[in-house]
């Protein structure tokens, strides 16, 4: 096993966002990495416990020409890059009821305008895909016909391969307790297992971002860690839902998909929590079958099969925060990816990667992304 104690670049968390990272630099010729992550594994925390889709449609105009962008990459990934098909191109309907209804025109018009493929429905053509929704649930819907789920363990061991042949180095089970900052440069980190070197310390580091950046002494920006619940139970008997796409519901605050011959099922939950690994409450799984039986009431189990929740992080304005601090030299933001993180792996690990290597990228106006928006006045 390498021990060197120096390396050009350290990622301090080895989620989609640090092996995405550490991906696209190897690519562009910078390979001397080493990516730290806390757990004993890649992926335990945000990244192996999302829903992973595809969802090209955002409120935020930033956050969904990331998704259109990331849409790209995972669609149509370099040859070689992955041995299975990253998407399943199942679809994504977003149903639309009351005064949600009155976004639904604006929604599409930003669809078209970023030149992703959807279909209007009526109520009952929704109802056709997805015959157990209750009809008077909702007015119309909205499909991406093009978008669906996200292989996650393809992806992320795709990443961390092709970054591993070119020289990248994972070290699992090593905390970072402090970051060397030498004449407002980061110098290294202090682990527990001792002293590494580098040119620059990236902070990828999820739900923990916020303590990496504080050890740091870098920007002060609220990162928020929120929590998401998933369970997944049998479907009911005799009815066929492998055929159906995922299904969103913002009106009822819920969302549903096919899920290893069963149903996935979220309340959407965003509640603030403190960095931990987090535990599915059962109060919000009791909330999540109750609107669920408003809205497609013979989905409704009658026992689970897994329940489990993540920590996703959100900078204040909802936008990612990627770019070099404004305060110390060296410290690099790769983090508030939201619930986003995967979908958009493909767009901001390039720009990323172009800031790092280049100073600078043709992909995005970073300047949308740069920590120092929250320092102006």
């Amino acid at each position: 096993m390498d021990e060197r104690s120096r390396f050009e670049v350290i990622i301090i968390g080895a989620g989609i966002a640090g092996a995405s990272l550490a991906y696209f630099l190897a690519e562009r010729g910078l390979t001397d990495i080493l990516i730290l992550e806390r757990e004993q594994q890649p992926a335990y925390h945000a990244t192996g416990r999302s829903a992973a889709s595809l969802v090209e449609l955002d409120p935020n105009a930033t956050v969904q020409q990331l998704k259109v962008l990331g849409g790209g990459f995972v669609r149509n990934p370099p040859a070689g890059f992955c041995e299975n098909p990253i998407l399943q191109p199942s679809g994504i309907m977003v149903l639309f009821r009351g005064p949600i209804l009155q976004l639904l025109d604006h929604a599409a018009s930003g669809l078209e305008r970023a030149g992703v493929r959807f279909e209007l429905l009526s109520a009952s053509e929704a109802v056709a895909r997805v015959p157990e929704l209750s009809l008077g649930r909702l007015d119309r819907a909205l499909l991406l016909s093009e978008d669906g789920r996200i292989d996650v363990h393809e992806f992320l061991s795709s990443y961390i391969r092709h970054a591993s042949k070119r020289g990248a180095m994972i070290r699992t089970g090593v905390e970072v307790r402090g970051i060397r900052v030498e004449r407002g440069r980061c110098a290294g980190v202090i682990t527990d297992a001792g002293e590494i070197q580098a040119r620059l310390v990236v902070d990828a580091a999820g739900a923990w971002a916020g303590t990496i950046s504080k050890l740091a002494g870098a920007a002060p920006i609220r990162l928020q860690p929120r929590r998401r619940t998933i369970i997944t139970f049998a479907g009911p008997q005799g009815v066929e839902i492998a055929g159906w796409p995922f299904v969103v519901s913002e009106a009822d605050r819920v969302y549903f998909a096919p899920e290893s011959g069963g149903l996935l099922l979220s309340p959407m939950d965003e509640e603030p929590f403190e960095p931990c690994d987090a535990r599915p409450d059962d109060l919000v799984i009791a909330q999540a079958l109750d609107r669920l039986a408003s809205l497609a009431p013979r989905l409704v189990p009658k026992s689970l099969r897994r329940k489990w929740a993540g920590l996703r992080t959100f900078a204040p304005d909802g936008v990612p925060v990627i770019g070099e601090d404004p305060l110390i030299g060296g410290f690099f933001w790769l983090a508030g990816l939201g619930g986003f993180g995967i979908e958009t792996s493909g767009a901001y690990g390039q720009i990323a990667a172009d800031l790092i290597v280049h100073g600078k990228t043709d992909l995005f106006d970073s300047a949308l992304l740069a920590p120092s928006r929250f320092l102006r006045t």
